[in-house]
C-alpha cells in the first residue's frame, strides 16, 4: 500500500500561525520570519523564542550526511524522555510534522482553545511511539484538512501532489536545556548539546549554518522562528 501524500506547506509564517491557530493554538505565539544569520538581524526577532523551523533542500550531499549521521548515531541515541518525536510516513507533511514539534514540545510555554483538535491529537498520541504517532496523524482528519487548506493558501502555486518537492522541514526545540534537531525522516532526535531560553535562537542559527555550509551552493533556506507575540 502507497504511502498518503499530502500537498507540500509553504515556508510562509501567515499560512503556519493560521494553520496551528485553525488547529486551536492561541496566537499568543506567532510564527515569523528569520531575516538572516548575523547578530543585528537575529535582534530583530521577538523574543523569547520557542522553536525555530529550517526549510532546507535535500541534495546529494544532505543525503549523504544524514546516512553517516544514523550510522555513527545508531548504537548511542542520547535523548530525553521528555521529548515529543514523530516520524513522518505521509509524503510532503514535513511541513506538519515539522510544527507538530514545535507545538508538542512546547505545551508548557503555549495555550490552546478548549476543543484545539491540535491539543486533543497531542493528549491522545502522548503515551505513543513516534512510529504510532505517524499512523495516528494518517487518520486524523481534523489536521489534514487543515493541512491541506492551509498548503494552499500559500502565496506560490500548491505544486500537484505527485510533484516530487525536495525541500524538507526540520524544527529545533530545547527539551531540559537541550537543543535537539526533530527531523520526522530521522530514525530518532539529534542532540546538538546544551541551550537555555535565553541563548536558544542563536544555538539553533548555529546548527542551521552547518547545514547551509554542506551546499554552499545553495540558496533554498528559510528560517522561521515561534516567538511570543509582543503586540
Amino acid at each position: 500500500m502507497d504511502s498518503p501524500r499530502w500537498l507540500p506547506l509553504e515556508s510562509n509564517p501567515e499560512v503556519m500561525t493560521k494553520f496551528v491557530s485553525c488547529l486551536g493554538m492561541k496566537p499568543t505565539w506567532q510564527f515569523g520570519d528569520v531575516y538572516g544569520l548575523d547578530p543585528e538581524l537575529l535582534s530583530m526577532v521577538p523574543r523569547p523564542v520557542c522553536a525555530v523551523l529550517l526549510l532546507f533542500p535535500v541534495t546529494e550531499k544532505y543525503e549523504a550526511f544524514k546516512q553517516e549521521e544514523e550510522e555513527k548515531l545508531k548504537d548511542q541515541p542520547q535523548v530525553s524522555p521528555d521529548i515529543y518525536f514523530i516520524k513522518q510516513t505521509i509524503g510532503n507533511a514535513c511541513g506538519t510534522i515539522g510544527l507538530i514539534h514545535a507545538v508538542a514540545n512546547n505545551q508548557a510555554h503555549l495555550e490552546f482553545e478548549p476543543d484545539s483538535p491540535l491539543k486533543k491529537f497531542l493528549e491522545q498520541t502522548s503515551k505513543m511511539t513516534p512510529e504510532e504517532r505517524a499512523t495516528f496523524l494518517e487518520k486524523d482528519e481534523s489536521i489534514r484538512v487543515t493541512h491541506e487548506s492551509s498548503a494552499q493558501e500559500g502565496q506560490t502555486e500548491a505544486p500537484s501532489l505527485d510533484e516530487k518537492v525536495n525541500l524538507h522541514f526540520i524544527a529545533f526545540v530545547n527539551v531540559g536545556g537541550h537543543l535537539y534537531e526533530l527531523d520526522g525522516r530521522k530514525p530518532f532526535p539529534i542532540a546538538h548539546g546544551k541551550t537555555s531560553e535565553d541563548t536558544f535562537l542563536e544555538d539553533a542559527i548555529e546548527v542551521c549554518k552547518v547545514f547551509m555550509a554542506r551546499d554552499p551552493q545553495e540558496v533554498r533556506f528559510t528560517i522561521i522562528a515561534l516567538s511570543k507575540d509582543s503586540y
